[in-house]
């Protein structure tokens, strides 16, 4: 059995997540938006190392639950030790979403960035709507890749030189189209919702801007985590990368220009940098009427 490319990803997951959120923001979700003043049954499907459970079981009511699935074996068990000594209850179950049965059913369905990577997150919401109590929540955390793409500004250069972004719009399409998975999902789920018959769907968006101060020498953990996150990587040996986009869809000159952007940008990008970044995460949510 090929093991669960998640399971080693764990410095990844726990190191880039800050980037998207300020607390107070999620404490304003959880207050005044959402609303949750009694406490709440909460599953949240491909939980990671229980990113969500983390975050939210602190601001919500006394005696809220949380329950994390996910198919990595390692993470389950780094979830479980993050959780056995707080205050909170919580489960954990590692198994395969697409064919997991749940015979409960939850005040609130969860996910974040997880539907981006599976081939039918139709079928997952389904699931997800299914195991919602008449009267609760879905609530999606996920990405829109294009906008994310769009929003860095670093050292004072013209964006144009550093993101082709009509090429890299056609290219996350495309990609769609082969294998169903979605970078750009975060935008579509309030349609996603309503098709499905969720009541009442909204869509916020990610509140925090990364700001990377040249004029700080204490921001190296800020670049750390960017570049674990992907930006600014070295785009590696040119032939393969060119054939790597020309298999997605790409033409030649498209790949040879991505490349040139993305090794331009990974000799831009220092821990001496000037950057500002909003990573615009989409959070759709919605009552489930049954």
């Amino acid at each position: 059995m090929n093991k669960y490319y998640w399971d080693d990803k764990l410095e990844y997951l726990t190191r880039t997540r800050d980037l998207y959120y300020n607390d107070d923001y999620l404490e304003f979700l959880v207050k005044s938006v959402w609303k949750i003043d009694k406490p709440v049954s909460m599953v949240d499907y491909g939980c990671g190392y229980g990113y969500l459970g983390l975050k939210l079981l602190p601001l919500l009511p006394h005696g809220s639950s949380y329950t994390g699935i996910d198919m990595g074996e390692q993470l389950i068990r780094n979830a479980e030790e993050l959780f056995q000594n707080l205050p909170y209850q919580s489960r954990f179950i590692q198994a395969d979403i697409n064919t997991i049965n749940l015979e409960e059913e939850y005040d609130i369905a969860l996910c974040h960035a997880f539907l981006l990577h599976v081939n039918d997150p139709i079928h997952i919401l389904q699931s997800m709507i299914s195991r919602v109590k008449d009267g609760g929540k879905i609530i999606c955390f996920e990405p829109h890749w294009i906008s994310t793409m769009s929003s860095y500004y670093i050292n004072n250069e013209d964006q144009s030189k550093l993101i082709p972004l009509g090429f890299l719009q056609k290219l996350y399409e495309q990609d769609t189209k082969r294998d169903g998975k979605d970078g750009n999902i975060g935008i579509k789920l309030p349609i996603y919702l309503s098709e499905l018959g969720v009541k009442g769907v909204q869509c916020r968006v990610s509140d925090k801007v990364n700001f990377l101060d040249s004029n700080d020498d204490t921001n190296l953990k800020l670049y750390e985590s960017l570049k674990m996150d992907g930006f600014g990587e070295v785009p590696g040996e040119e032939t393969e990368f060119i054939n790597r986009l020309m298999e997605r869809g790409a033409t030649f000159s498209e790949a040879k220009n991505q490349y040139d952007s993305q090794l331009y940008l990974s000799k831009l990008f220092s821990p001496s940098s000037s950057l500002t970044y909003a990573p615009n995460m989409k959070i759709t949510f919605g009552t489930v009427k049954k």
